[in-house]
């Protein structure tokens, strides 16, 4: 019987989740809050709270008998989950396999430039740097229980409830107006697609860009999805006016595009939504269908 855990059980991995337990998998995972494990428990997998400051005993059951892992819970100054639970993980004997999800924000600003898995990660960010260092934590680990372990850098993750469309109809929607910046984005089905197709296909990479085809200005996406509402797009806002959060604005300081290729010729993987045109055009016939 294959068991994944998944250390922070949240949106992309649910889905990952999902499509393995559709196919007879056993799933377990873990919310920073009781609130979010009873989540989890609703969709019928076995849930756990980490809040990342202490060790959950009940864990250390759980990974002594998984077979695959996928870590989705974001580091601070050091990594949560391989300061409390690292040693339970070196204890797995029935471990196959380690997944982490990270982000092409490792790769810092490169001028709307292409980066691809061989680029140097020359992240500018603190959320950015703690990033390649627990990438590179992990994959020591990986390299020291001689387990497959891969890395994915995930582009701006969207879906329904998670989109421009959903903005819109929210009435928070904008298009912020920055000259030449470009965003790659990623489905979150198309992330489930490649991270499974990762873990059960024979092991190559030990990183990948989880990305679309098209990197895109962000006000491009806010248009097309006024367009398939038949609604007008908010107005456009010159970026140096633009009310932001510290961390929206910091999304606008790295400006790249980020290559799949090696997505597609070593995993196999179609993307089912190559575009953000393709996704949107779901994500409204998927919300006008309920």
């Amino acid at each position: 019987m294959s068991r994944l855990f998944c250390f922070g059980l949240g949106y992309s991995a649910a889905r990952i989740a999902r499509t393995l337990a559709s196919e007879g998998w056993q799933v377990g995972g873990t919310a920073r809050t009781q609130k979010g494990a009873d989540a989890i428990s609703a969709s019928g997998y076995q849930s756990f709270v980490f809040d990342g400051q202490a060790p959950n005993p009940a864990i250390t059951d759980a990974l002594a008998g998984s077979t695959h892992v996928l870590v989705s819970a974001p580091p601070g100054d050091d990594d949560p989950v391989l300061r409390h639970h690292g040693d339970d993980l070196r204890r797995a004997a029935s471990l196959q396999w380690i997944g982490y999800l990270s982000t092409i924000g490792v790769y810092g600003d490169r001028n709307g430039g292409w980066v691809d898995e061989t680029s140097a990660t020359d992240a500018t960010s603190v959320r950015g740097r703690q990033r390649v260092a627990a990438e590179a934590s992990w994959l020591a680990l990986g390299q020291t229980l001689n387990v497959p372990t891969q890395i994915f850098r995930l582009a701006g993750i969207y879906g329904v409830g998670r989109s421009a469309i959903d903005k819109l109809r929210e009435g928070t929607a904008h298009r912020i107006i920055k000259p030449d910046q470009v965003f790659n984005r990623i489905h979150v089905d198309d992330i489930a697609r490649t991270v499974c197709a990762a873990m059960v296909g024979p092991t190559m990479s030990q990183v990948y860009n989880v990305t679309d085809d098209e990197p895109a200005p962000p006000q491009d996406v806010v248009t097309y999805a006024a367009e398939l509402l038949g609604v007008a797009p908010p107005p456009e806002v010159p970026y140096a006016d633009a009310q932001l959060s510290p961390m929206a604005r910091s999304f606008y300081a790295d400006n790249k595009r980020a290559s799949n290729a090696r997505l597609h010729q070593e995993l196999g993987v179609t993307l089912k939504f190559p575009t953000y045109r393709e996704g949107l055009r779901a994500i409204l016939a998927e919300l006008s269908g309920r």
